[in-house]
């Protein structure tokens, strides 16, 4: 059994681990995670079986038991996979049998303390996706540079535009990962290739206006399930994104990658994971002494200032968009 319950970035990025344990161990592999993020790994082959829950454990905590794990890799290490522990320890125990093997993610949050708070950086040279496969590494996985794994069903796929186009995820959980809205239509303005916007529902209105500002913009957000935004992805020449989850979705497609990074920063290890050393584009402002502010991010800028996305080079981003899209 393997746990992340969240989010979409998140779960894609434990996607070698999954691989690698189905193809080196041979065994039966199951995930656990919340319903609402089931649609990133529902078509994945590599998983015998995908549990999830709305709420809490109670949900299915004796099923979990009946099936008798002999292992559990855990890849959010909360306090809700600290109860899934002990409910399969004790559970697995009355029933006679030997309790789950745990392994445990590490998730450094005295470092990344450092770094936020202090602006220390002990962080380890390490992408994230690499420290997820030290928690399976016990059962002998190794990384297979195979990178990260996306699957979309026949039935979510979605016609794109007929000719090269520009993916631009306009969205983020949090508004200090995020351009503004006149930025968003600048790079819009700076491109002359078709341009798809993907977001959830919370982009909508403002993909609207985003479009109405060049008939070669159409706005996606909101318009289709997840998958159906991933299969824009899988389609697009070129990905400008933020620091978010259909990122890791188009690292797992290998397309070119723009990502724009504002209070966040790549040395967090959550960058764009692509096999053999494929080039991307980030966008950042260096030298700003406030940076990162947050391994999240924030509905604004604790300073008020925003420096980190209002300073961005608009032009280089779209310069190296349409790079990805001539070439």
């Amino acid at each position: 059994m393997i746990v992340r319950f969240s989010s979409i970035g998140d779960i894609v990025l434990t996607s070698p681990v999954i691989r690698c344990l189905k193809q080196q161990t041979g065994s039966e592999v199951h995930f656990l995670t919340k319903a609402a993020f089931a649609a990133t790994l529902k078509h994945n082959p590599y998983l015998d079986r995908l549990w999830t829950i709305r709420r809490d454990l109670s949900e299915i905590a004796a099923e979990l038991v009946a099936e008798g794990f002999t292992h559990l890799i855990d890849l959010h290490g909360n306090l809700r996979t600290l109860e899934l522990k002990q409910r399969l320890r004790w559970g697995q125990l009355r029933r006679g049998r030997r309790p789950p093997r745990v392994t445990t993610f590490d998730k450094l949050n005295f470092r990344k303390l450092l770094l936020t708070r202090l602006k220390v950086d002990r962080m380890p040279d390490r992408h994230i996706v690499d420290r997820y496969l030290d928690a399976a590494a016990p059962l002998g996985v190794t990384n297979d540079g195979g990178g990260l794994d996306y699957f979309i069903g026949p039935e979510e796929a979605v016609a794109g535009p007929d000719r090269p186009f520009v993916a631009f995820v306009i969205g983020a959980a949090h508004a200090t990962k995020r351009l503004e809205e006149d930025q968003l239509v600048e790079v819009c303005a700076r491109i002359p290739s078709p341009i798809v916007l993907l977001g959830g529902p919370d982009e909508a209105a403002l993909g609207e206006r985003i479009a109405a500002t060049g008939g070669h913009i159409k706005n996606a957000c909101g318009r289709y399930s997840l998958n159906g935004s991933a299969d824009l992805v899988r389609q697009a020449a070129v990905v400008i994104t933020h620091d978010t989850g259909l990122m890791h979705v188009a690292a797992a497609f290998r397309k070119p990658i723009v990502s724009v990074w504002g209070n966040t920063v790549p040395a967090l290890g959550m960058y764009p994971y692509l096999p053999g050393g494929q080039p991307h584009t980030q966008a950042e402002v260096a030298g700003l002494g406030c940076r990162p502010c947050s391994k999240i991010g924030y509905p604004a800028c604790p300073r008020g200032h925003f420096r980190c996305m209002r300073d961005q080079d608009l032009a280089e981003i779209a310069r190296a968009a349409l790079l990805a899209v001539e070439t």
